[in-house]
């Protein structure tokens, strides 16, 4: 049943230049200077509170993603998730919904999917729905907000699928790069079909779980090595900007009017770590200051303008695509900020 997982060499690479060993040596040195001068020491508190707050969100999607990477054909992504078509990217938001990764596990499934075939529009609608229109944070943030926590939601979802269709527009015009990892799908391609076919074919027994577990293992290390060196490095600058950055200057600089919601996205470019994590310092912001388009806007910034976003879709799905992510989300997740707060009170 499972499809042989892909080999790729390229090369013997100095663990000096790869990026993983070198931002997890940095982190790794602060750490344990930390314990010696007491200044570090506030940094070494946030960081493994962030450290403890994801590690299970980013091994689930590192786990799925090596599911993903052994058991599903490329056939079956380029089926749903890379047709020029508007459905296309209503599949992507659809499926981001039905994930219940914060956004650090959502990055390592968007990669796999790529991989696998998704268009560079649906994988965009995809990362940027996943984190708070997925089912898990839609009920937090109805617990948090009461009703109007479904506008954040509704909110986020019309980003994704606005995104993605100007996205789709984007490519046919040729202004950014395709995935060549897309494969031809004959129109009558039946997944149902194919599936069945090879579950008949599949023989359970040991040799075939060890076969599998091999091969689940083998995608998972492989995404870890593109995903986990941007993670740790985002963790490591939020855990920085937490600890050295005044609480007071959040409260101070936060204010209803559109350079409040400017210092907003900013600082939220910052401390983002996780979804689950970050939906309750929104409604923190919200209850100091009444603005649900700030809480929106710190919400929403941790996708459209996190480094680590950008520089996974720079070295993954390539460098147009991370620049003009943040020059289409960030103008909507603005305008419908400020519109909260003229409207909402």
């Amino acid at each position: 049943m499972p499809q042989a997982p892909a080999c790729c060499h390229q090369g013997k690479q100095s663990f000096f230049k790869n990026k993983l060993f070198l931002v997890t040596f940095t982190t790794l040195v602060l750490v344990i200077l930390s314990y010696i001068f007491a200044p570090l020491a506030p940094f070494r508190k946030i960081l493994f509170h962030y450290a403890g707050s994801i590690w299970w969100a980013v091994l689930a999607g590192l786990f799925l993603g090596g599911i993903i990477e052994h058991y599903i054909p490329k056939e079956y992504v380029s089926k749903i998730l890379a047709r020029n078509s508007a459905f296309t990217i209503l599949n992507a938001v659809f499926l981001g919904f039905l994930m219940s990764a914060c956004s650090h596990g959502i990055l390592a499934l968007s990669i796999q999917l790529h991989k696998k075939g998704a268009s560079n529009p649906a994988v965009v609608s995809f990362l940027l729905a996943s984190p708070w229109a997925n089912f898990a944070v839609t009920m937090m943030l109805l617990s948090l907000f009461g009703l109007k926590g479904m506008l954040i939601i509704l909110a986020a979802i019309i980003i994704a699928i606005n995104t993605g269709l100007i996205f789709m527009f984007l490519e046919k015009k040729g202004w950014i790069e395709q995935n060549k990892n897309i494969v031809p799908v004959a129109s009558d391609y039946s997944i149902i079909a194919n599936f069945r076919e090879r579950l008949s074919g599949y023989k359970f027994n040991r040799d075939s779980l060890v076969t599998d577990a091999k091969g689940v293992c083998a995608g998972l290390l492989m995404l870890a090595q593109m995903v986990l060196g941007w993670i740790i490095l985002g963790v490591l600058l939020a855990s920085l900007a937490g600890a050295f950055i005044p609480v007071h200057f959040f409260h101070k600089f936060m204010s209803p009017a559109l350079a409040g919601l400017f210092v907003t996205l900013i600082l939220a470019t910052v401390i983002e770590v996780c979804s689950e994590g970050s939906s309750p310092l929104a409604f923190e912001i919200y209850r100091q200051t009444q603005a649900l388009g700030n809480s929106f806007v710190f919400l929403m910034a941790g996708v459209v303008t996190d480094y680590t976003e950008i520089g996974l879709l720079w070295s993954n799905l390539g460098r147009r695509v991370a620049l003009w992510m943040p020059l289409i989300a960030v103008p909507q997740v603005i305008a419908l900020g400020y519109l909260f707060n003229l409207l909402i009170k």
